[in-house]
């Protein structure tokens, strides 16, 4: 018999802004479906963390973002991902990470996080503004208008702070 621990599902803390994340949220799947163990995504913003321990993030300190890129450019390529920075780095990922934490049953939610993140950093465009949040939604078979909406209300904020303060 499955100890409780084994059946406990893996807590997958993230935020688009890392290309780190990017790569880990792609192989994180097959590693809890080799441990009977399911992926419960949580949506934090990185920002917050690093504000709240004074310091800078790794892309607004030019050596460690010149390394940052070069370093996951060679990891996406072992794991045959494509590595397509985004538009900007670093950028406002709020509005990606509000909808993100809406609650969804867990196979859309999934294939709505895999779309944002495909958006951006599979070049798809990026996952800053209303309209590239939208169409990575709709990609993933989502009504993303009525996600950014409800991403976009009192409620949808406090989710994604309630979840990074935690």
């Amino acid at each position: 018999m499955a100890s409780a621990m084994s059946e406990a599902p893996l807590q997958f803390y993230f935020d688009f802004i890392s290309p780190y994340a990017y790569l880990a949220w792609k192989a994180v799947g097959a590693l809890a479906a080799r441990h009977g163990r399911v992926v419960e995504p949580a949506p934090i913003l990185f920002a917050a963390l690093l504000n709240a321990h004074g310091q800078k993030g790794p892309a607004e300190i030019a050596p460690k973002r010149v390394y940052i890129f070069k370093h996951t450019s060679r990891l996406a390529a072992q794991a045959g991902l494509p590595l397509a920075p985004p538009p900007t780095h670093p950028f406002n990922p709020l509005l990606s990470l509000r909808v993100a934490s809406l609650p969804l049953p867990p196979g859309p939610r999934h294939a709505l996080i895999d779309a944002l993140f495909d958006a951006a950093w599979g070049g798809q465009g990026g996952v800053e503004t209303p309209e590239q949040v939208t169409a990575a939604a709709a990609r993933a078979g989502l009504d993303g208008a009525a996600l950014v909406a409800q991403a976009s209300s009192p409620e949808g904020k406090a989710r994604l702070r309630e979840q990074t303060e935690r």
